[in-house]
């Protein structure tokens, strides 16, 4: 049974081999009803192979799956109270946009009246209504991906999952199409379970992320959990940008620790549960770090470039006693740039950083 009347998907001690090859290592979590829950990594990591699991394209090794309660290893994919948009979304291209979206209701057994009201429901869902009548060879991306979602969506499953839907599109029509998704996550209260290897896609649209690497699950956690206090180097790096820097960790007690930093000075500073005292890594996001006086610095370095990003600008800075820092400047006018070449000091509230667990 499900350990809580709330949770959606128990995953419990899943391991998935391909001969030799261990894709999924033990991995277990909870997903919670009516959330929005991604599973983020990078290519190869295990991800995908947990989310076709999930819809029985996958049989596990060993561990179970248990959905609302059910242990769900034995049903067969459509035996199970869930549907999937993928990256390919597998229109069919000889029917029209109301034909795809009835066609898995149809075959369900629903009476054809039913069915075509149903049609109507989540078309207007997925502001598509007045392309009902359009075959999919007429759509732009981004209205295909919305038939695809209408047409998993139109049999009300209990659990959604969607296999990097929005790799397809272009920049500015992914980021308009996250906000679309949340949004029709929020109207239908279906548990969406979402893959993507895209770190801004999962800061935007999740509750929880869980941060996947070589088959195991690195940290769990909120958007603002994973970026503010990542559990380790990996997560740190890969979620956003940090900066990593060797320290000498001396002193460590009850989720804060000391360090020295390059070039000497001693600061205190929270630290990932399992760090640990001698060689270690400290994070500090690129914004969290100001450009000032040579002097004053917390440490010290030399600017050798300048990367313009419009809104904002990154200007990398080699450290004296090694290794480089970047730091994240608004665009403004107000601001004054180092030149390259330049001498600086670096410095950062004790606070803003984190001692990581290699």
């Amino acid at each position: 049974m499900s350990r809580d009347n709330d949770i959606a998907v128990d995953i419990q001690n899943v391991t998935k081999m391909y001969g030799g090859f261990a894709a999924l290592k033990g991995v277990s979590l909870d997903i919670r009803d009516n959330e929005f829950f991604t599973l983020l990594g990078p290519s190869g990591c295990g991800k995908t192979t947990l989310l076709r699991a999930i819809a029985g394209f996958e049989e596990v090794s060993s561990g179970a799956i248990i959905l609302y309660g059910q242990n769900i290893a034995d049903l067969l994919p459509n035996e199970r109270p869930v549907n999937t948009v993928f990256q390919q979304y597998a229109l069919f291209p000889h029917m029209n946009v109301t034909q795809n979206v009835m066609f898995g209701l149809l075959r369900l057994g629903q009476d054809k009246a039913t069915a075509k009201n149903r049609v109507g429901e989540v078309l207007e869902l997925v502001q598509l209504s007045d392309f009902a009548d359009r075959m999919p060879g007429q759509l732009s991306g981004g209205q295909q991906q919305r038939v695809a979602l209408a047409r998993a969506l139109a049999p009300s499953p209990k659990v959604l999952l969607l296999d990097e839907p929005l790799s397809a599109l272009d920049l500015k029509l992914r980021q308009a199409v996250r906000l679309e998704l949340q949004q029709i996550q929020h109207q239908t209260g279906i548990t969406f379970i979402f893959v993507t290897h895209d770190q801004e896609e999962a800061l935007t649209m999740s509750d929880r992320i869980a941060v996947i690497e070589a088959g195991q699950v690195q940290q769990i956690g909120s958007a603002r959990e994973i970026y503010e206090a990542p559990k380790n180097k990996f997560v740190a790096d890969f979620i956003g940008e940090t900066n990593l820097l060797e320290v000498n960790v001396t002193d460590l007690d009850t989720g804060r620790g000391s360090c020295i930093l390059p070039g000497g000075v001693q600061i205190t500073c929270p630290a990932a549960e399992g760090a640990h005292s001698g060689p270690g890594h400290l994070s500090v996001r690129p914004e969290r770090i100001a450009i000032t006086a040579l002097s004053k610095g917390l440490i010290q370095g030399t600017a050798t470039r300048h990367i313009y990003l419009g809104t904002d600008l990154h200007v990398e800075v080699s450290l004296v006693n090694g290794g480089h820092v970047t730091v994240r400047m608004q665009n403004s006018t107000q601001i004054k740039i180092p030149e390259v070449g330049q001498s600086v000091g670096l410095e950062f509230e004790p606070d803003s950083a984190r001692l990581l667990v290699d």
